[in-house]
């Protein structure tokens, strides 16, 4: 019965042809499985490197990247290794700008600065946002809509011996670290949240908003800013920034009863710095899609139990065995359902699993190294593209 029910709304749901993960010349640098994208292993500046994607939405709102080598625009450096991981939501236009844009940006205020930072990385985050606001500003007249896609957004640099932790929303960073006493491994949680279910979130919301007694509703049982979003920083999400694209003619579901007069969303990310350490042995990088299913500890210990090889894409089949699990069904039964119908089930789930070689964290960031770049699922558009409409 229950593979009929498939086929039935395989039938219903028949996507765009267009919406697929895409899987032309850049296969070389990963591998495809249904719906599901991975590169095995690859070498970055300080170490080894895992990578996966699975999409569940009919366009694929996840976009992940690895950069590896300058950070800087010129050779003469520094050289380091940055990790993006972009959750998009209300469509794939938001995550597919930041994965073109912000490590560009970065790489600018690097050089100007000689230096990464800080500083650097708050630069580049606002750039990007400023870049998507102007891409909404020109389009508004014949994409009105585009006003209610965003993005989450997770990085994480390492450069200098310093890790670097930027987040926006929800994705999250997850530091494996050996406790040499007992040879355990400890989950340690590096990057801080931002959704309406965290009590202090919700605190800070109406810390910002005093006069605004709706700031955060709970709605069908989940927390939600003004009733409409999970999350309180984004990039993108113009509608609830600037008062002149939170009307006609944008959706009534995303038009605001009083007008906006100051954002409501914040797209400044929280930052922590972090010295590595000789017993920080990895860090995963993941959309929420992951940890809906696996809690930090569990995603460590798969990390550490098994070979390198592949581990990106094993914590995802991990991630989709438990999801097939809670509907009851067989993860091979899940396999089968097409994308856009697969989001009833799953979100898209974006992982990259960063391995610290401590005999290469040692070198200076000033010596050479070649460049990589691998974007998650293989997507890399041209320049100021955006999703087929």
């Amino acid at each position: 019965m229950l593979s009929g029910l498939m086929n039935f709304l395989r039938a219903c749901f028949q996507p765009r042809a267009n919406g697929h993960v895409h899987t032309g010349s850049d296969a070389a640098s990963g591998r495809q499985d249904g719906l599901l994208w991975y590169k095995d292993t690859g070498q970055h500046f300080n170490g080894e490197f895992s990578m996966a994607v699975v999409q569940a939405n009919n366009l694929l709102e996840d976009q992940s990247q690895v950069e590896s080598g300058c950070l800087g625009l010129h050779d003469s450096g520094p050289y380091g290794t940055f990790v993006g991981i972009y959750d998009g939501h209300g469509g794939p236009e938001t995550s597919r700008f930041i994965n073109e844009h912000l490590f560009q940006h970065l790489k600018r205020f690097t050089s100007e600065q000689q230096s990464m930072s800080v500083e650097v990385i708050r630069k580049a985050f606002q750039a990007t946002e400023e870049g998507f606001l102007s891409v909404v500003t020109r389009q508004w007249p014949i994409k009105p809509q585009i006003a209610s896609v965003g993005s989450c957004c997770l990085v994480g640099v390492i450069c200098s011996g310093m890790l670097y932790i930027a987040n926006l929303g929800d994705s999250r960073a997850v530091l494996g670290r050996l406790v040499k006493a007992t040879g355990e491994i400890l989950a340690i949680q590096l990057s801080a949240e931002h959704n309406a279910s965290i009590e202090s979130v919700r605190q800070e919301m109406q810390s910002l908003h005093p006069d605004d007694s709706q700031i955060v509703v709970l709605k069908h049982n989940v927390w939600r800013v003004k009733g409409l979003i999970q999350i309180s920083r984004s990039i993108g999400d113009v509608y609830l920034k600037k008062a002149e694209f939170n009307r006609e003619p944008l959706y009534a579901k995303f038009r605001l009863r009083e007008p906006i007069r100051r954002p409501i969303l914040s797209s400044d990310p929280a930052i922590l710095v972090h010295p590595v350490q000789p017993q920080d042995q990895f860090v995963i990088f993941a959309s929420d899609g992951l940890w809906e299913h696996l809690s930090n500890q569990e995603a460590v210990d798969i990390v550490q139990n098994h070979p390198r090889n592949g581990i990106a894409k094993r914590l995802v089949k991990t991630a989709l065995q438990e999801a097939a699990k809670k509907r009851e069904m067989r993860y091979s039964d899940l396999k089968k359902i097409d994308r856009g119908v697969r989001r009833h089930f799953h979100d898209d789930i974006s992982v990259v699993v960063i391995f610290l070689d401590s005999d290469l964290m040692s070198r200076a960031s000033s010596v050479k190294a070649p460049n990589l770049s691998v974007k998650g699922g293989g997507i890399s558009l041209p320049r100021n593209t955006l999703a087929p409409t």
